[in-house]
Order: C-alpha cells, then sequence, then structure tokens
C-alpha cells in the first residue's frame, strides 16, 4: 500500500448501474482493486438515462464514494471538491456535459487553492469513437485538449489507438484492457430457464446491429432445429427468429448464471473496435471467468488474449459461427471454457489491471494528499 492514500477523483457514465452503460463492469473491476492498493477513489455520475431507477448495485460500493450529479451547478460543485484530489479523472462516454467536462476537468487541475496542481488523466473507454469524431471535424475541442492531459488511458486498441493518440500529441497513451473480477465472475450452476445452444448479451447499436443480424440472427435462422437466447436492451420491436427468446436487460448479477447456462457464448464486436482490433469487451472476460464456450467475431490481436481454437473459437462470418454450433458439443465446449478461464486467471484479472496502473501512476512524482 503506499504510504499516502492517492486520491482519485473520477467523472464517468456510472458506477452503480450497468443499464445502457456497457463500461459499468470495467469501471468496477478498476476501482475496486485501486482501492484495494490502498487508493481512495470518489466516482462522480450524472443522473441520466433512468440508471438511477435501474441500480444493480444496491448499495454504494465499499470501494468508491459514489456522488451523483442532476445538474450543471452540482457538477461545479463536485468539479471544486475534485481540486482535493491528487489525481482527476475523466472518462469518455459519460453522456452528459461531456464536452465542458473535457476542459472543465483541465481548467479545475490548473485552479486548485490548495497549494498544488492535481494531475490529471482522459480515461477513454471508446478509443474508437473519440478517435473517429476527432479525425471528422478539425475543430473538435478534444483536439486541443488531448496534449494538456498528463496521461491517456484506454480500455483497449493496442498500437493502431497508442500511435493515433499520440499523432494527436498526446503526452503518453496506456491501453488498460478489460478483465474480470473472479470475485463476481465465475462457474455457477445452470439454470434450465435460461439453456439454450447459443447465447448473446448486448445492446442494440447502429454500429453493431448488421453484425448481430449476420452471426446471431443467420445462424439461429440456419439452425432452427437448435436454441438461442438474446438479452440486452432494444431489441424488443426487433423481428427475431422464431427459435430465439428475448430476455431483455440483463444486470450484472445475472450474467454468470447465463453464461454457465449456454453451451456456446457470442461475442460480437461494434464496427469500429473490430476495425481498431486489440479491444476485447467486457463480455469476453465475464464469460472466461465463468468457464463460458465462447465464440467471437474476428478482430486483430485476440491471440494476445486467448488461444484461437482452444481457448476461444473465432469466427469469421455467420456461416462460421454455425460450423462451430455444428463441431462442438457440450462436452467439448466446456473444455474449452476451461481453458480459458485458467488463462484469465493467469493473466487478465482486474487485480492485475490494477497493478499496471498503480505501476504507471507510482512513476511519476506527485505531491500526495494523506487521506484520514
Amino acid at each position: 500500500m503506499p504510504p499516502h492514500r492517492m486520491k482519485l477523483f473520477v467523472f464517468g457514465s456510472s458506477l452503480v448501474s450497468s443499464y445502457w452503460n456497457g463500461a459499468a463492469t470495467y469501471y468496477r473491476g478498476i476501482y475496486k482493486y485501486l482501492y484495494r492498493l490502498g487508493y481512495h477513489v470518489t466516482f462522480a455520475e450524472p443522473d441520466i438515462y433512468n440508471r438511477q431507477r435501474h441500480r444493480d448495485l444496491a448499495q454504494d460500493p465499499p470501494y468508491a464514494s459514489c456522488r451523483v450529479y442532476r445538474s450543471r451547478n452540482e457538477l461545479l460543485q463536485l468539479l471544486r471538491e475534485a481540486q482535493g484530489a491528487d489525481l482527476i479523472i475523466k472518462h469518455s462516454g459519460v453522456g452528459a456535459d461531456d464536452d465542458f467536462l473535457e476542459a472543465a476537468v483541465l481548467e479545475a487541475a490548473e485552479q486548485a487553492p490548495t497549494g498544488f496542481q492535481p494531475m490529471t488523466a482522459f480515461w477513454d473507454v471508446d478509443a474508437p469513437a473519440t478517435l473517429s469524431a476527432i479525425e471528422k471535424n478539425p475543430h473538435h475541442p478534444m483536439r486541443a485538449l488531448i496534449p494538456q492531459y498528463d496521461f491517456i488511458f484506454t480500455y483497449g486498441g493496442g498500437a493502431p489507438v497508442i500511435e493515433h493518440y499520440l499523432r494527436l500529441d498526446a503526452r503518453n497513451c496506456h491501453p488498460v484492457y478489460n478483465a474480470f473480477d473472479p470475485e463476481t465472475h465465475h462457474p455457477v450452476p445452470p439454470d434450465e430457464r435460461y439453456a439454450c445452444d447459443l447465447l448473446f448479451v448486448g445492446h442494440r447499436l447502429p454500429d453493431r446491429e448488421a453484425r448481430v443480424r449476420e452471426y446471431f440472427f443467420g445462424a439461429a435462422e440456419s439452425r432452427p432445429s437448435l436454441s438461442f437466447v438474446l438479452a440486452g436492451e432494444g431489441w424488443g420491436n426487433a423481428p427475431l427468429p422464431g427459435n430465439v427468446r428475448y430476455i431483455g436487460h440483463a444486470p450484472t448479477a445475472l450474467h454468470n448464471v447465463l453464461n454457465c447456462s449456454a453451451r456456446c457464448v457470442l461475442n460480437i464486436n461494434r464496427d469500429s473496435m473490430a476495425s481498431y482490433g486489440f479491444s476485447p469487451p467486457t463480455r469476453v472476460f465475464e464469460a472466461a471467468g465463468a468457464g463460458a464456450c465462447l465464440i467471437t467475431d474476428a478482430w486483430q490481436g485476440i491471440e494476445m488474449f486467448f488461444e484461437p481454437g482452444r481457448e476461444i473459437l473465432v469466427a469469421k462470418s455467420g456461416a462460421a459461427v454455425v460450423d462451430w454450433l455444428d463441431q462442438v458439443d457440450a462436452a467439448a465446449a466446456r473444455q474449452i471454457g476451461a481453458r480459458m478461464r485458467l488463462r484469465a486467471l493467469a493473466h487478465h484479472t482486474y487485480a492485475a489491471r490494477a497493478q499496471e496502473v498503480h505501476k504507471l501512476l507510482a512513476g511519476v512524482t506527485m505531491p500526495l494528499q494523506t487521506v484520514a
């Protein structure tokens, strides 16, 4: 544990709700294990998209002080409070006041009245979307702000994202990949209510829907004798094949039993993340933690995380998904899932990711405030 507990003040989409918030698992894993390393975490999130009404953490987590703001005045108060932190973090995709916050975090740090200037980090949880927006608009406000942040963290992207951020004059860029928390995602007994040959959990998003239709719906149409389960927001009015059961929003507490009740689980990256590569979403690691047999669409960098054909099954088309379903029976699926889980436990836990962040922060000299 550091001699002083470094104070982190974080602005993100939501720590307490996974409702329309794919980053929730990532936030929880990273900040839980930074807390265990001795960091003091304050997490500020806006009251938007009915997330507070759909909380899947009934109580605030013990590893973070959660602050929900409902107005610009409340946000300004939190920015003043953030001036007492050692590091102020602005995540991408907060969902409200993003452009304002990206500049305001830097201003708050610069104007801190406590005798020292906090450091700042922009932590990008959707680098393909961020970088695409900047490239499409030469006057994008974030373009001028990137060089002012002390740290750029991303949750994926590998060399392509690092090089892109450095071309935009970032001082540095450090991928901190998704992972899993063995205390949260682990094997559980299957539930017949969710038994199926293929499970897909994912919200209905414009830059993924075509791939879902090919890889998931197409597979269901090709194999009418097999059963398929779909979970996630936005699919209620979508035309579904007759052998697809839609169960709606799946809170994180349900993910283990879903993953453990399916013969195979499907991951489908959004178009932008697939094109950048090196961006395994949280679903991949949640499935690994549960020991599920995962079929994923193809993207560059898979082998950095799991061995294709042995620990993970890669499909370059919807037809390839069908081929895997034809080839891999329940016993083989359990073996593949078990190997994937062992690899994840050895290399891809949030405890390991937090250690990576800690080493980066520990290597920078900064004045620290003592937390009582």
